[in-house]
C-alpha cells in the first residue's frame, strides 16, 4: 500500500515536471520566435529606408532601437515574453502611423493641381448649374446670337444655390488674378434675388 503510495506520488511530481518543462519550452520557443521576427522587421525597415535614402521617422527609430537594446535582465520567460509583445506592439503602432502619414503625403501630391492649375471641388448638382449658367451667358456674349427664348431660374431655391455655385468657382481664384472681390460680387447676385423674391412676397400677401 505504502509503495503504491510513493508510486502514485512520484508519478504526480513527474507530471508537474513535465508539464513544467513543456511550457518552458513553449515559452522560451515563442520568446525565440518573437525575437526572430523582430530581426527580420528591423532588417526590412531598414532596408526600405535605405533604398529611399531617407531618415527613419522618430517613432519607429525610437522603437526599433528598443527593440536592439532590450535585455533579459532578471526578467522571468513570461515577463521577457510579455515585455517583447509590448515592445512589437508600440513598434508597429509607430510603423502604421508612419505608413499612414507616408501614404497621405504621397496622394495628396498626387491628386494636388499640377503647376498653373486649381483645384475646385463641385458638386454634380453644381457642375450642372455653373455649365448651364456658362452656356447662357456664353449666348449672351455673342454679338450674332438672335435668341429669343428666355431661361429663368426655377424658384428663390434654385437662384440661391446657383449663386453659391458661382461663389465656390470665384473663391476658387487666386487672390492676385481676381478681377473683383467675390464677396461683393455675391454680395450683388444675393441683392437681386431678395430683391426680386421680396417684392413678389409682398405682391402674393397684398
Amino acid at each position: 500500500m505504502e509503495i503504491l503510495t510513493v508510486l502514485t506520488i512520484l508519478m504526480m511530481l513527474l507530471a508537474i515536471s513535465v508539464g513544467s518543462l513543456l511550457r518552458s519550452c513553449f515559452v522560451r520557443g515563442r520568446l525565440c520566435g518573437m525575437q526572430e521576427a523582430a530581426t527580420e522587421i528591423i532588417r526590412g525597415v531598414n532596408s526600405h529606408f535605405e533604398t529611399e535614402g531617407k531618415p527613419l521617422p522618430a517613432g519607429v527609430s525610437k522603437a526599433l532601437e528598443t527593440l536592439k537594446t532590450a535585455t533579459a535582465g532578471r526578467l522571468s520567460q513570461e515577463k521577457l515574453a510579455e515585455l517583447r509583445h509590448a515592445q512589437l506592439w508600440i513598434f508597429g503602432d509607430a510603423m502604421g502611423s508612419a505608413c499612414w502619414s507616408k501614404g497621405f503625403r504621397s496622394g495628396k501630391h498626387t491628386m494636388a493641381p499640377r503647376d498653373g492649375k486649381i483645384f475646385a471641388e463641385l458638386s454634380v448638382d453644381e457642375l450642372l448649374q455653373l455649365t448651364w449658367l456658362a452656356h447662357l451667358g456664353f449666348q449672351s456674349m455673342m454679338p450674332n446670337y438672335r435668341g429669343f427664348e428666355s431661361h429663368r431660374f426655377t424658384g428663390e431655391d434654385d437662384a440661391r444655390d446657383s449663386a453659391r455655385a458661382i461663389e465656390r468657382l470665384e473663391v476658387s481664384i487666386p487672390a492676385t488674378h481676381r478681377p473683383l472681390e467675390p464677396t461683393s460680387l455675391a454680395n450683388g447676385r444675393m441683392n437681386l434675388i431678395e430683391n426680386w423674391w421680396s417684392e413678389r412676397k409682398i405682391a402674393i400677401r397684398a
